[in-house]
């Protein structure tokens, strides 16, 4: 076998000192948050089949690669739940299924899928998603693992077989958070060259209720994400034919879709004023193989192709909303030449590979027994987010953007994080103004991935008051850390956030009335999420005046009256009346808050 080598992607730079841009005026961090942060991810298919042959050694480096505080540290991971790839022309694109028949099961199945799912659960990846490209054949209407469909009348059937599958993989220390039970059901993948089902519209609600049911029925805490459509402008159109139903919202945890028709901003806008019908929130699941012009075939392993990564990502939080951002493959072996043949061209560009993945590896390794690992500029381009932005940090907007600058500021529980993407050929001077913060900002770290770097550690930006100032190198993803006081200040407003889940307490319906309910509900910096903490001992809600409430256990919003029930204290990440603790007993949407034991919460600050 050949030593295990890291070889990482470069470009060629200008000789010469770039010119910087003219500074501007500072752009300003919105006082209002937006959304929180589920989480950065990537799947397990299908090169884990192939990995499944690779020396111990390899297979824990790609594992700490991903998974690991030096490498991405993802905090999202997919693991394909394979369907047993009858009649599927790519080997590697045919994983096992554990299915012998119904309720029959051979755990040894999958031995590739199953170990890179177990490192993401021993190195504590926060997110595990089991997600199904196919239902096995035995439940397909061709019989095949690719160009049928689910058969009508065995949703139930197929709903046992996945809580079969949680139920199985928690018994083993994987506990997955959401299961995902179809992946482009608008394509059948007749061609079955991978696997694949479609599934109508009319089916797809029916089926989230299947495997919902059974996955409650099993004691799992997993909830249902659906329905990972291809395209966004298509998701806009079929999201009303199955997700309306109040039945199957009740096990829905989000609203998946891909974006391979790399959709316009006003396509992205759409979708998500779409999504508030359904009260869910977006998370953007599967997107890769851009080429510069869209879809299509090329190997890209450069800067280039890192800061398209990057502007997606961008796209994707801050058009779109999406609360969670997944490449589609960690690993490929499509480098589209070869690399013992020709050493540098893994680091090279060509037009016959894929950009596909994050890392790619010899697809000869079998004859020829390379076991190299290649790290592209996308792989760097991702950790600038995935290993600073947490889950349940809370995105903060961002106006008066330099031109060809996109960057997004998050924030979490004192923590600032403000991921700069630069797309001009010139090094630009990015001021950026705080109007959140409560005082005195510290910057604490600055991390660049450029032609020449990988999340290099880098000079720490200017900072003055609430004002920070940086130059950007042409071409380059900076992530800019900062510290801010924590104190809760009287009279400033705040989203009082679960740090378990994320989720903010929310007055119910937006409501004006006394009694109306405060919940937990996923993070959307709406009016009746935003709470101002008095200097009176009170917290009153900012589109309504009113003041949170603990008559009862069941908080509520009620006409500010001078009572205990409204006395709060703040302290140690607990709020606190007549000595319980604000709580709530899940992590779901909608759950009404009490008061108890009492539970962590940050309070965010929104200007």
């Amino acid at each position: 076998m050949r030593g295990v080598i890291l070889a990482t992607a470069l470009v060629m730079t200008v000789a010469g000192a770039p010119a910087v841009a003219a500074p501007q005026a500072a752009a300003e961090v919105s006082g209002t948050p937006t959304q929180s942060v589920q989480g950065f991810g990537a799947s397990g298919a299908w090169w884990v089949n192939d990995l499944a042959n690779f020396a111990p050694a390899v297979r824990q480096r790609v594992g700490d690669l991903l998974f690991g505080p030096e490498g991405l540290d993802l905090s999202v991971y997919r693991y394909n739940v394979g369907g047993g790839g009858v009649g599927v022309t790519n080997p590697p694109r045919a994983p096992q299924t554990p299915l012998v028949s119904p309720g029959v099961y051979d755990w040894s199945k999958d031995p590739g899928g199953t170990a890179f799912v177990q490192q993401a659960a021993q190195h504590g990846v926060p997110d595990l998603q089991a997600f199904v490209n196919s239902a096995p054949a035995v439940w397909t209407t061709n019989g095949k693992s690719c160009g049928g469909s689910l058969k009508s009348g065995s949703e139930a059937a197929y709903g046992q077989f996945l809580a079969d599958v949680v139920t199985h993989f928690h018994q083993q220390g994987v506990t997955f958070s959401q299961v995902s039970p179809m992946n482009e059901p608008d394509n059948s993948f007749g061609d079955c060259g991978q696997e694949g089902m479609s599934v109508g519209t009319g089916q797809r609600g029916a089926i989230v209720r299947a495997v919902g049911a059974a996955l409650a029925n099993a004691g799992s805490p997993a909830q249902v994400l659906a329905d990972e459509t291809s395209w966004a402008l298509q998701d806009i159109f079929e999201l009303p034919a199955w997700a309306g139903d109040a039945n199957t919202q009740r096990y829905l945890v989000a609203l998946a879709h891909h974006t391979y028709d790399f959709p316009t901003n006003a396509t992205l806008n759409t979708l998500r004023s779409s999504a508030k019908n359904y009260g869910k929130p977006l998370w953007a699941t599967e997107i890769c193989c851009s080429n510069g012009g869209g879809y299509g075939q090329g190997y890209d392993p450069t800067i280039d192709g890192g800061l398209r990564m990057a502007d997606l990502i961008h796209q994707d939080l801050t058009e779109a909303n999406d609360a969670q951002f997944d490449w589609w493959t960690a690993l490929s072996p499509v480098l589209g030449c070869d690399p013992v043949a020709a050493p540098s061209c893994p680091t090279t560009r060509n037009g016959q590979g894929w950009n596909d993945g994050l890392i790619y590896y010899d697809p000869n390794y079998a004859s020829n027994g390379n076991q190299n690992l290649y790290v592209t500029k996308r792989f760097w381009a991702l950790a600038n987010f995935s290993r600073f932005v947490r889950p349940n940090a809370v995105r903060f907007p961002i106006t008066g953007m330099p031109s060809g600058v996109w960057p997004v500021a998050f924030e979490s529980g004192g923590t600032w994080t403000v991921v700069a993407i630069n797309d001009n050929t010139a090094a630009t001077t990015f001021p950026l103004h705080f109007g959140a913060t409560n005082g005195q900002l510290t910057a604490t770290g600055a991390y660049r991935t450029s032609a020449t770097e990988d999340l290099a550690s880098v000079g720490l930006p200017t900072v003055s008051g609430s004002t920070a100032t940086a130059t950007l190198p042409a071409r380059s993803i900076t992530t800019f850390t900062f510290s801010q006081p924590t104190t809760v200040v009287p009279g400033h407003n705040y989203v009082i956030q679960a740090a378990n889940s994320g989720s903010a307490a929310d007055v119910a319906g937006a409501s004006t009335s006394d009694g109306a309910a405060v919940i937990q509900y996923h993070t959307t910096g709406d009016p009746n999420q935003r709470w101002t903490v008095q200097a009176n001992g009170t917290i009153t809600s900012v589109q309504s005046g009113k003041c949170l409430d603990a008559t009862t256990t069941a908080m509520v919003q009620r006409g500010c009256n001078g009572s205990a029930a409204q006395q709060w204290t703040i302290a140690n990440g607990t709020i606190s009346n007549q000595n319980r603790g604000l709580s709530a007993t899940s992590t779901a949407d909608g759950v009404q808050l009490t008061v108890g034991s009492g539970q962590q919460w940050t309070l965010d600050a929104t200007g």
